[in-house]
């Protein structure tokens, strides 16, 4: 399972419409929807403040939150939808979903590279240079895995990590199909510096 699943407190609303969402907004809250599963649509509220920071952080639509409403029970959702004002590009409405254990759904995966000391790329100086912290993946909500590990052993200056070289956990796939970079092992900034002045020295010996 993935780690610590962050919280999403949210206030229950009472009344719908227009109206109601007009009031909360003026009361400093962002009014939203919770929808799917097997229980009626909830009316929130969620504090302005503490929503814009959670967008700014990023990769609010593909966190998975464990939503906390006083008088029901946890939930996990996902956000599906954030609606802004067209001017200030500030949130006005949020719909967020209901997961089953079943649901899937994409989500951002941490990438933990392990075996640095059997790499012999990185034995000979040379750097791990990671293309990809997190990648995103499809997911069951049920069993999200904490993050996907890579495996340097044997890799060598030059040598390229890529998506389809690791092994995901069953029932994960990429959400892109290409076969996309995730990191690479670089040579020292000495070795590539003294390798281009040797690639000058050649150039001009030719001439």
């Amino acid at each position: 399972m993935a780690g610590e699943i962050p919280d999403l407190v949210a206030l229950e609303r009472t009344g719908t419409g227009k109206g109601a969402a007009r009031q909360a907004r003026r009361d400093g809250m962002v009014p939203g929807i919770v929808y799917g599963g097997d229980n009626d649509p909830l009316p929130i509220n969620i504090p302005f403040n503490r929503l814009l920071k959670m967008l700014k952080a990023g990769r609010f639509k593909s966190q998975l939150f464990n939503l906390k409403v006083e008088g029901h029970e946890d939930v996990r959702v996902i956000c599906r939808n954030v609606q802004r004002d067209v001017v200030k590009d500030l949130p006005t409405h949020l719909d967020l979903m209901r997961l089953r254990r079943t649901t899937r759904i994409n989500l951002f995966i941490h990438v933990d590279f392990i075996n640095h000391s059997a790499a012999p790329g990185i034995k000979r100086g040379g750097v791990l240079t990671v293309v990809r912290p997190e990648v995103e993946l499809e997911v069951t909500a049920g069993d999200i895995p904490e993050k996907i590990t890579v495996d340097l052993t044997g890799l060598n200056i030059g040598d390229i990590v890529h998506i389809q070289d690791v092994v995901l956990p069953e029932g994960v796939r990429p959400t892109i199909d290409r076969n996309f970079v995730i990191a690479n092992i670089s040579a020292p900034s000495g070795l590539a510096a003294s390798a281009d002045d040797a690639e000058d020295e050649e150039g001009e010996a030719e001439e």
